[in-house]
């Protein structure tokens, strides 16, 4: 998320960011194996297993929209690619301040 838009953010931004522990989406259990692999990778690069793919496609593009981050052109075709295959998976975003 730091090259989308978060390495402009204040302080307090970022704290509110890394804080965010309402939303489900926020805070997710994950081996260390796997969060090793996924590194800062966006979905173009790395993603997870199918059981759980539609669920990572959908919160990655919230937090994209709800936090205000750039998607590139490449990101963008990945989603749209990868929703398709997700048709039953909503998208809950609440815009942060």
């Amino acid at each position: 998320m730091w090259d989308s838009g978060a390495s402009a953010w204040t302080p307090e931004r970022r704290e509110r960011y890394a804080n965010e522990l309402d939303v489900p989406r926020a805070l997710l259990a994950v081996t260390a194996c796997s969060n090793r692999q996924k590194a800062d990778q966006d979905p173009f690069q790395w993603l997870p297993d199918d059981a759980v793919r539609c669920r990572y496609v959908a919160d990655w593009t919230a937090v994209k929209a709800c936090w205000r981050l750039s998607v590139g052109p490449v990101e963008m075709q990945t989603l749209t690619d990868l929703a398709v295959d997700c048709p039953n998976t909503p998208v809950d975003v609440t815009t942060a301040d």
